[in-house]
């Protein structure tokens, strides 16, 4: 599943390894994308959960993942 990620703030390069393989790009002074694949939503789950275990705040997330339907 390709991912991009959005967080508040600027986050160095040696952060890089918290995130899976998710690459950081800077976008602005204020903001970081985290962008690349993950292997499934369990992976998206922990990088979600360690953005909120550092006090990131997360400006938005998109995927490329459609929804399963439900019958």
């Amino acid at each position: 599943m390709q991912c991009s990620i959005a967080v508040k703030g600027h986050l160095d390069p040696s952060w890089q390894e918290w995130f899976e393989d998710l690459q950081l790009l800077s976008e602005a002074p204020d903001r970081t994308v985290l962008h690349g694949s993950l292997v499934d939503q369990a992976a998206l789950y922990r990088v979600l959960l360690k953005i909120r275990r550092l006090g990131l705040v997360l400006v938005s997330l998109e995927t490329d993942e459609l929804p399963s339907i439900q019958r």
